[in-house]
């Protein structure tokens, strides 16, 4: 294992500490708690929005607490979600009198965590929570209607918290920013591709094996398996492959728009992002497909592992209203 680090056993509080040091006219903690992520802006009677997950994401979850999107953030250790009492923490710090939202990525842990700090926001401090639980990973299996979604949450979250984000400083109802995540995450879709594994600093060695000259379609953000293995492609021909699964499970018809987001998982450089970057632009335009923004980067890695994945977000007026509005967070600036 080859990391910049001091103990394995302190790199999310170090990494906290550095957030902090960073970027202290954003974020500060709640209940003395580095894990307790929250934003220094809070406007009486908004709806506050909150979301949790394990660390070496980053920026997901908590680069995108701030102006315009999320209000708290609840932080787990590597790849593991944080505890209701730092969720619960987080919920009582960011009511504004409105009620609160939670969005976050569909695992098993951080379901039954947000779902018990729901239940004591509700009991102990009669607050109302509402949740979101985003999936929308076409590499893992579809859900059957009337079902519950068993999709992994993925990069596509980000635009989930960006328009709920918007309702919200908009000063929407609850019930109301509800209905735009709910919107929102029905409309995403995510697939990507992974050519290396990544390192647990409390572990110590790769969480999985790939060849070096193999590649694994539709790898979850942990190393979850994907849908196939196989020699590394060309960029065009991955992107294809990926785009192919993606408009076949939320086809477009001519005409209709989108927002892409190419993202990073970590070891992956702008050059080659960019590369894929051009290469959608022909496909969806020969589809008739219009393309309203591009996001292009670094937004939901999983530590250093090599790859990245690509979301398409259907947009209508409503959605891109939301999509275009202000925000300002430590990783995510629009104006």
């Amino acid at each position: 294992m080859k990391k910049i680090i001091n103990k394995p056993e302190n790199y999310v509080k170090e990494m906290l500490e550095g957030i902090y040091t960073a970027h202290p006219d954003l974020v500060k903690y709640t209940q003395d708690d580095v894990h307790c992520l929250v934003s220094r802006y809070k406007k009486e009677g908004k709806v506050g929005i909150a979301t949790g997950g394990g660390s070496g994401h980053l920026p997901l979850f908590l680069g995108y607490v701030g102006k315009g999107m999320l209000d708290g953030c609840s932080v787990g250790d590597v790849f593991q979600s944080p505890s209701p009492e730092q969720m619960l923490a987080v919920t009582k710090e960011i009511d504004s009198g409105a009620g609160v939202l939670y969005i976050y990525g569909n695992y098993n842990g951080d379901i039954f965590n947000f779902d018990m700090a729901a239940e004591q926001a509700d009991f102990e401090e009669d607050i109302r929570v509402e949740s979101v639980v985003a999936g929308e990973d076409v590499a893992s299996p579809a859900p059957e209607p009337g079902r519950k979604n068993t999709r992994r949450g993925v990069a596509g979250i980000v635009f989930v918290f960006k328009c709920a984000g918007a309702a919200a400083e908009a000063m929407k109802s609850l019930d109301e920013v509800k209905r735009i995540a709910e919107k929102a995450a029905a409309n995403v879709r995510t697939m990507g591709v992974a050519l290396t594994p990544c390192v647990v600093p409390r572990v110590g060695k790769p969480g999985f094996d790939i060849a070096e000259e193999e590649m694994e379609i539709g790898m979850g953000i942990h190393g979850e398996t994907g849908i196939r293995r196989g020699k590394i492609e060309t960029a065009d021909e991955i992107t294809e492959e990926i785009l192919e699964k993606i408009l076949e499970d939320l086809p477009y018809q001519p005409g209709e728009e989108a927002a892409v987001l190419v993202n990073g998982l970590g070891a992956t450089t702008l050059d080659e992002q960019y590369i894929v970057t051009g290469k959608i632009h022909e496909i969806l335009k020969g589809r008739g497909i219009k393309v309203h923004r591009y996001y292009v980067g670094e937004y939901a890695t999983s530590l250093e592992m090599a790859g990245l994945s690509i979301s398409l977000l259907k947009l209508d007026d409503e959605l891109k209203a939301y999509l275009d509005a202000p925000a300002h967070t430590p990783f995510f600036v629009q104006v």
